[in-house]
């Protein structure tokens, strides 16, 4: 069998990562391949619309081929993102080339900001898609016709497959590989990239690691600090506001605008994220870490697992324990 064709689109300002790790990953399950004896699974293009070298948004020079006559069989496109996205999906000759070529392909990938360039040519219009969580409202603002969830790695939506930033495309590049040729080979890959392979796709973009937003209010700041400090113990809204010496009301009201969510959210993420630690790093039960963190029973801690992270306890400890 011939190898799939997999070409990464390069332009001025591409996430250098967004191109490598796809890139890496696809590469490494062709290597894979080879020293089995086996024909190679893909060969794998950087391809630009010059076909010269393009320099990414951190100054890296990156060789790339002249993009390919659009009826040229390509099996998977991958359109990674960048600052240069903002430009690119205003360049004629870049969207026109995605917009013809797309069609022909088995499936198509956007890394990241790419969304941007594939929403441009009309790829994505009535599709659930995901982009680096930062630039989603703008993604869904410019293009109404999007179903845009700014939580999950990636997503699939039949033949086009959608991640959120930078290393996320390994994921969702692992992922491919793993459709194509089966868990074994891609959980190699994976451990040749020193990657849990693989985190799913709907697992939450900030799981890991995770990311606490910080109120500007200091004495906001100082409630969450004691949250922090001891995830396990009574935060009731109550007690919340008690220690800011605000009202409950008015303590829910200020909370929710500094921090970008509700005061029992947010406790519920913090303590999420200290059973995260536990579950990684102990070998105690469910049952156990659910009263250490605050959660009361497992089966609080498990929808609260399932809510935030998208995985069962038990599931995210087999893939991220730490020996």
């Amino acid at each position: 069998m011939s190898p799939r064709r997999v070409v990464i689109v390069a332009f001025p300002g591409v996430q250098s990562l967004d191109v490598a790790g796809p890139y890496e990953v696809f590469a490494g399950a062709a290597a894979e391949a080879e020293s089995h004896g086996r024909s190679t699974p893909y060969d794998v293009t950087v391809a630009s619309i010059a076909g010269q070298p393009v320099t990414t948004d951190s100054g890296l020079q990156l060789g790339t081929t002249t993009l390919p006559h659009p009826p040229d069989a390509i099996d998977t496109l991958v359109i990674p993102g960048g600052t240069g996205v903002y430009t690119s999906r205003h360049d004629p000759a870049l969207v026109d080339w995605v917009r013809t070529a797309a069609p022909r392909c088995r499936r198509v990938a956007t890394v990241c900001t790419g969304s941007f360039i594939a929403a441009e040519a009309g790829l994505l219009d009535g599709c659930r898609v995901t982009t680096h969580w930062a630039r989603a409202d703008r993604l869904q603002a410019d293009f109404p016709a999007l179903q845009v969830d700014p939580d999950p790695i990636y997503i699939r939506d039949g033949r086009l497959w959608t991640s959120a930033g930078v290393t996320a495309g390994i994921d969702l590049a692992l992922a491919m590989v793993d459709d194509d040729l089966g868990h074994e080979v891609a959980q190699t890959v994976a451990r040749w990239l020193v990657m849990f392979l693989h985190r799913p796709g709907g697992q939450t973009q900030f799981a890991a690691p995770v990311w606490m937003p910080r109120a500007e209010r200091s004495t906001v700041r100082a409630v969450q600090a004691l949250v922090e400090a001891a995830p396990g113990g009574d935060h009731s809204v109550a007690r919340m506001a008690a220690a800011a010496a605000m009202s409950v009301r008015h303590f829910g009201r200020v909370f929710t605008a500094e921090v970008g969510e509700p005061p029992a959210r947010y406790v519920e993420r913090v303590r999420v994220e200290a059973a995260r630690r536990e579950l990684e790093s102990t070998d105690d039960t469910v049952d156990v870490v659910a009263a250490r963190c605050g959660f009361g029973t497992a089966e609080t801690l498990r929808r609260s697992f399932h809510r935030r992270l998208g995985v069962a306890p038990d599931t995210y400890r087999r893939r991220f324990r730490v020996a």
